[in-house]
């Protein structure tokens, strides 16, 4: 059985190529990508929108063809919305575990959606948060 995953926003960013991403860290969340198989929320979706429009985040800007392609492709997937109850269980994860609110919230939309990994470099890899496991694509779990 394949676990469901979640996907949370520097990975899509080193999919679309930003962030400085080295080679690595591109193909690597560009396989994520690839597979097809995750889930995102309103969240992941508009700090994705927000880097890579940025051109101090971004080397190359995507343009606006881009933009639009990348959010057809995306919105295929389960994309959980933010609302009064996810804020809640945010705040639950970001006392419990002491980390940051948008870590929090990203934990409380992975949690939603029933997936049990996170891929994230933002929090400690391996560790689980409740029912979902954080791991870090990038390192060698």
């Amino acid at each position: 059985m394949n676990d469901r995953v979640f996907l949370d926003t520097n990975v899509l960013v080193y999919a679309a190529g930003g962030s400085g991403a080295d080679l690595a860290k591109m193909e690597r969340a560009q396989n994520l990508v690839g597979r097809g198989d995750f889930c995102l929320s309103t969240q992941v979706l508009g700090e994705f929108v927000n880097i890579i429009q940025n051109s101090r985040k971004m080397a190359t800007p995507l343009t606006d063809d881009d933009v639009d392609a990348w959010l057809e492709r995306l919105s295929e997937f389960t994309v959980v919305d933010t609302d009064i109850e996810l804020v809640e269980r945010a705040l639950f994860f970001q006392r419990r575990y002491k980390i940051k609110y948008w870590d929090a919230q990203i934990l409380a939309g992975a949690e939603r959606s029933r997936a049990s990994i996170l891929y994230s470099e933002d929090l400690s890899n391996t560790q689980f948060y409740g029912a979902v496991r954080c791991l870090n694509p990038f390192k060698d779990n």
